[in-house]
């Protein structure tokens, strides 16, 4: 038995580490220049992630921290896709558009909000900015159940769409009424009918523990109908509150959240069902079937992490596309504008939309492989660290070394002259593990840092 009252010690404002250094630290000197100066640098061998953001819903859902923009008018959005081949145009005239692209990744918002045929116009317009797509290339697209059509299904598939990833969060009715998402088992059901019989063959199912009113019983009974759907892939997420960067989240009362300790209770429950039924566990959140590639990455260390989460594609330059979208290289982030005014009058003007960025140095790169390798892989080769990186890994990490002493102490973590492994109980405090290797995090103090908690 595993005693997690012991353990809300660790429940700590934190970074979800889908980037390092994190979106904190972007900054606006980072200009158009600088990121066509970047495209520039780029070898044409590397190949290309390309992610599009559709920022529209119908209405709020509580929970969400994702940069939305509700509207029911149709105007809105053939204005948006308008401004989004404009962008593409933009961009063409910057980045060599016949490298190969590897992965194709549509969020929100809610993509399929898009009605079909507006949707295919995006998806046209795509690949015809990037006509050089890899026959494995993972073509995927973010999916609000309660908008989602045969129509979409059919231009996705046309498009190459060959992952789906339905968002349903809980099903527990008091739960679904809290958080503003009223969507029945009923309703999951039937698309994931009808992706697979367009031949979809893997689906992913995000929920999210530590909302209002969750109790270990219910999202039980979540986890238990929800294998009854037979996903490839699971998300499991830490429900992030950040009221004060979210105005819908002020309307939860925050006497009805779980604490920490039983939240990694329904944690831990959920890794041990879904290990009874034939999933293993992910990174951090993420649960897949053995025959699933990205387990299949785990098992070979291959695991990558980036904005869109735990993926199989590494080593490609990501471009953002579309409001508020990131891009990343090597060596530097790339944020578009977050408001529809500022991102139309960029494009008006005939520049890259980029808002901020930043340009990581030697010491960033270093710390970026530790942290994603932790994050992804839950262990971290230390020689292979030294080597890569020309350092002496105890000196160079020292204090964070002696941060690691007290996960050491409570059998969370192992640490040797050759390698760093975290224990199965530890997966579950990843975030906190990663921390100490984060030289801007710990240059704040603690009550000063805009961070979700990590519990």
């Amino acid at each position: 038995m595993i005693d997690f009252k012991k353990f809300e010690k660790y429940s700590r404002p934190g970074p979800r580490y889908t980037s390092y250094p994190t979106a904190p630290e972007f900054n606006t000197e980072f200009s158009q220049e600088d990121l066509i100066e970047k495209f520039k640098s780029q070898s044409d061998d590397r190949p290309i992630s390309l992610y599009t953001h559709i920022p529209f819903c119908r209405s709020a859902c509580y929970f969400c921290g994702c940069n939305v923009i509700f509207t029911s008018k149709d105007g809105k959005k053939v204005k948006y896709i308008e401004y989004l081949k404009k962008e593409l145009k933009i961009l063409a005239q910057h980045i060599n558009t016949n490298r190969l692209v590897t992965q194709m990744h549509f969020g929100g918002g809610t993509p399929t909000f898009l009605e079909p045929e507006q949707l295919k116009e995006v998806l046209d317009s795509i690949r015809e900015t990037f006509p050089n797509f890899s026959p494995e290339a993972e073509v995927s697209c973010e999916v609000d159940p309660r908008f989602f059509t045969q129509g979409h299904m059919d231009v996705l598939k046309e498009a190459g769409c060959n992952r789906l990833s339905f968002g349903v969060q809980d099903l527990d009715p008091q739960v679904q009424q809290t958080i503003h998402r009223i969507q029945p088992f009923e309703t999951t059901q039937n698309v994931v009918k009808i992706a697979r019989d367009a031949g979809i063959k893997s689906i992913n199912i995000d929920l999210i523990y530590g909302l209002p009113h969750q109790t270990k019983e219910t999202f039980a009974k979540t986890i238990r109908d929800i294998v009854k759907l037979d996903p490839d892939r699971l998300a499991v997420f830490n429900y992030a509150h950040v009221p004060w960067m979210m105005k819908t989240q002020r309307k939860f009362d925050e006497t009805t959240f779980a604490p920490p300790s039983t939240k990694l209770e329904i944690l831990k429950d959920s890794i041990e069902f879904f290990g009874s039924v034939g999933y293993k566990m992910v990174g951090m959140d993420h649960f897949a079937k053995p025959e699933d590639e990205l387990f299949k990455a785990i098992q070979k260390g291959e695991l990558h992490r980036n904005f869109q989460g735990y993926t199989t594609k590494g080593g490609a330059d990501l471009v953002g596309i579309g409001v508020t979208s990131i891009g990343d290289g090597v060596d530097y982030y790339a944020q578009n504008f977050k408001t529809l005014k500022e991102y139309e009058e960029a494009i008006d003007a005939g520049d890259l939309p980029v808002f901020k960025g930043y340009k990581l140095s030697d010491d960033d790169i270093l710390r970026q492989y530790v942290i994603m390798e932790l994050m992804a892989n839950f262990s971290l080769d230390i020689k292979t660290v030294e080597e890569k990186f020309n350092i002496n890994f105890k000196e160079y990490f020292d204090d964070a070394i002696l941060a690691l002493q007290e996960f050491v102490e409570a059998d969370l973590v192992e640490m040797t002259d050759e390698k760093i492994q975290v224990s199965q109980t530890g997966t579950m405090l990843i975030r906190n593990i990663s921390m100490p290797f984060d030289a801007y995090l710990n240059n704040i103090p603690e009550d000063k840092r805009r961070f979700s908690k990590t519990i």
